[in-house]
């Protein structure tokens, strides 16, 4: 029985001693952290570069997690959302932007980084065009007499033609009448006045629509030419046809029309919003369709018209066309050159992330993982994207697994913010001051002002709801009006009012 109390007596001694262990060892372990986490003036006080005395590791900035873009220099409230900023280390472990990533599992993931190098664009826009004939070179021609049509020797648009071919062959009264005379006025004896008559013959021979040519050839062959052919003025095609085998012509009826080739114009439709780029003697590359060479050339005019269907601006390049490789129709793609051959930092297209408002790039940052950065960019060509800010030579950014990394960084960003127990202000204690503009007046419980920078409160300028004072808000207070307001924080990290007059009044009171 004795031995049985003895035993009880020990185990109960040892269960005592082990619950009063377990007791010390909390109560130690909760001064520590109480003491860790005591003053938020002492993380007020600290600076980028600065050790923090919490982590052991080094700040290298504070960023809201989601925009990860912008950094500051000192910690307190985001501008952005409603919460505190988080710090950025050394080492990549705070913050929640930057994402690291096993070397073999970025292989298996695909994930490929380029250098961000400086270069030239080579073009700063594409746009498509088509081939069109030049209507400077266009020719009618069209009949001078009444007529009667032997014989047609071209019967089809598109048909080539050359200079000097037979178009048709015409029989002309008037023309035989003309010749006649001639050469009767030819076969007289000489005279004084036989000169004139051959000239006056000769002038109405050209008067009836003869060519020189014809004249020419009439006085050669001393004989009637009943039968004369209108010839191709130019080398190119035929657009159009009017006449037919056994048809009556008569003055001013058009016969053919034809188009000079050696020269085209290319109509490119440039978007409405990119049209501003383009001017007048800017230079333009025609790449035709298939592996032919591109043609170099400038813009001659943009047209004062703009496409109702596809909100586009054409613009006119002339262009030589050796060989007629550029036919009528045909479908091209235009590369202008405004803006190229100047110095740019350039990044791929495909690494940036577009959100619609920003640009983002997952940049590389060694140690720290891949990191979300905010860019500026600016023109775009060959797959290529200037970078105006941002980035810097020398620096990698992810080209392919770009919008994994993002999400895993959004993640992070925001399972940091519901960690993150909310801390207290990062303010003196006391009252601040500030000038801003109410803008609207929530009937007697707050008031929405803009205000700027509040030096004490470590606020930057923003646009929040103040709760009024105790007594209440002043009467004929509206939106629109500037004012100096005093406020404090409350325990639970409220702003409230303590006083506010209009800053007129504020100043004259001062002086």
């Amino acid at each position: 029985m004795k031995k049985h109390a003895i035993e009880a007596m020990a185990g109960l001694v040892v269960v005592c001693a082990a619950l009063y262990g377990a007791y010390r060892f909390g109560v130690t372990r909760g001064t520590q952290s109480a003491q860790t986490s005591a003053a938020p003036g002492a993380e007020a006080a600290l600076k980028a570069g600065d050790t923090d005395p919490r982590t052991g590791k080094k700040i290298l900035y504070w960023h809201d997690p989601m925009v990860p873009g912008q950094r500051f220099d000192k910690p307190g409230k985001s501008p952005f959302m409603d919460m505190q900023l988080v710090p950025v280390y050394a080492d990549g472990a705070g913050g929640g932007s930057g994402v690291t990533v096993d070397s073999h599992v970025a292989q298996n993931l695909g994930i490929r980084t380029a250098e961000v190098k400086s270069g030239r664009l080579g073009a700063v826009l594409q746009a498509p065009g088509n081939v069109a004939i030049d209507e400077r070179s266009v020719r009618v021609i069209q009949a001078r007499t009444n007529a009667f049509v032997q014989q047609v020797a071209l019967r089809a648009t598109l048909d080539p033609v050359r200079r000097g071919q037979p178009l048709a062959t015409l029989y002309s009264p008037d023309w035989v009448a003309a010749q006649e005379e001639f050469l009767a006025v030819s076969r007289m004896a000489a005279g004084e006045h036989l000169g004139d008559l051959r000239g006056a013959a000769r002038a109405r021979m050209l008067q009836a629509g003869m060519t020189p040519d014809q004249v020419r050839a009439v006085e050669s062959s001393g004989k009637l030419q009943p039968n004369l052919a209108i010839v191709s003025p130019v080398d190119g095609l035929v657009t159009e046809v009017g006449v037919r085998e056994g048809m009556t012509v008569s003055p001013g009826m058009t016969l053919f029309r034809l188009a000079d080739l050696s020269q085209v114009w290319v109509i490119a439709e440039i978007p409405a919003g990119q049209a501003g780029a383009i001017r007048p003697g800017v230079g333009a590359r025609v790449q035709p369709g298939g592996a032919a060479d591109a043609i170099a050339g400038k813009v001659e005019v943009i047209l004062p018209d703009v496409n109702p269907a596809t909100r586009t601006v054409k613009a006119r390049i002339v262009l030589p066309n050796k060989g007629r490789q550029l036919l009528p129709g045909m479908f091209v793609t235009v590369s202008f050159d405004s803006g190229a051959g100047k110095d740019a930092l350039l990044i791929p297209a495909e690494s940036v992330i577009r959100t619609g408002q920003r640009n983002i790039v997952m940049v590389d940052a060694g140690k720290a993982g891949f990191v979300a950065t905010e860019i500026k960019t600016g023109r775009e060509a060959e797959g290529m994207v200037e970078v105006l800010d941002g980035l810097k030579p020398g620096q990698k950014v992810v080209t392919s697994g770009q919008f994994l990394l993002d999400s895993e960084a959004s993640l992070r960003g925001t399972a940091a913010r519901m960690s993150t127990a909310p801390a207290a202000p990062a303010v003196p204690a006391g009252e601040h001051e500030g000038t801003g503009r109410i803008e609207a007046v929530n009937g007697a419980e707050s008031v929405t002002i803009s205000h700027g920078p509040i030096p004490s409160a470590q606020w930057g300028a923003m646009t929040m709801d103040f709760a009024a004072p105790p007594t209440g808000l002043p009467k004929g207070l509206k939106a629109g009006d500037n004012i100096r307001f005093r406020f404090h924080l409350d325990s639970d990290g409220v702003a409230r009012l303590s006083s506010v007059e209009p800053a007129a009044s504020a100043q004259g009171s001062r002086q």
